[in-house]
């Protein structure tokens, strides 16, 4: 219940002050979702947005290979999640590839990838989410976002990272073909931002972890990272993603982010 009554208010709190005890305590589940529905609640309001980025794969042996995107970006509306469009301007095999994203609130996001040289749009099931995005360390799952609805949450400890103190938070997927069993994130107390996750595999063993720096504050309210690092530890490859001339508010709609939209996408 939301207490208008601010008189009422300072009563309930000098009584909790004087038993000694806390209005109410937090569990740690219902901690954790509230540290992420927080960070959602301070994006709200963005509408849309478009960027430049580059992906740079890195093997083994450090051996890299770029390719250039642009992407865009559309707020949801109501019970529907934010809509995204991400297209291959290179290398020169790989442009006009494109991945359109729908997510959803109540049930499993949708993702379309078209595929210039077969001149075709391939849905992606979700079984197969959780394989590799363009022969990168993002998956399609990644590559998706989240919505705080994919996930229920525990909060685990307080924690100084990088010199900011955060709220450390696990997150468990609801989708039983999720590639990940756990993901642990370190989000910053003071603008809830991700600093870093950890992610977990089906068999339980640290698979990749994710480092985002960088942040820039945009429209004097959204925070957005310059550089991703995805770490896979298990096969040694890496792969960052930079993002650069971000803007906001461009005039995007819902027209730009159909099927449509992936095979005029350039």
């Amino acid at each position: 219940m939301f207490i208008k009554n601010n008189k009422i208010a300072g009563v309930l709190v000098s009584l909790s002050l004087l038993i000694g005890a806390p209005l109410y305590a937090e569990t740690p589940e219902e901690k954790g979702y509230n540290i992420f529905k927080e960070a959602e609640n301070r994006d709200e309001g963005f509408v849309d947005n478009e960027a430049e980025m580059l992906m740079i794969l890195m093997n083994k042996q450090e051996a890299t290979s770029e390719r250039e995107m642009s992407v865009k970006g559309l707020e949801g509306k109501g019970e529907e999640g934010d809509m995204s469009l991400m297209v291959f301007l290179s290398p020169r095999d790989q442009k006009g590839t494109a991945l359109l994203t729908h997510q959803h609130k109540d049930r499993d996001d949708d993702q379309w990838l078209y595929l210039p040289a077969l001149k075709r749009v391939k849905k992606i099931a979700s079984s197969k989410k959780s394989g590799p995005f363009m022969g990168s360390e993002f998956s399609f799952e990644d590559i998706g976002g989240q919505s705080i609805e994919d996930y229920t949450y525990k909060y685990l400890r307080d924690e100084n990272y990088e010199g900011q103190d955060c709220f450390v938070v696990e997150s468990y997927p609801v989708d039983k073909n999720s590639g990940y069993t756990r993901v642990v994130s370190w989000v910053d107390k003071e603008h809830y931002r991700t600093l870093k996750a950890e992610f977990y595999d089906r068999k339980k063993s640290h698979l990749k972890t994710l480092t985002a720096s960088g942040f820039k504050q945009y429209e004097g309210k959204f925070w957005r990272p310059s550089e991703m690092l995805m770490v896979n530890h298990q096969t040694g490859r890496s792969t960052v993603l930079k993002q650069n001339n971000i803007k906001f508010k461009t005039g995007l709609s819902e027209s730009d982010f159909n099927k449509n939209s992936l095979k005029r996408a350039r």
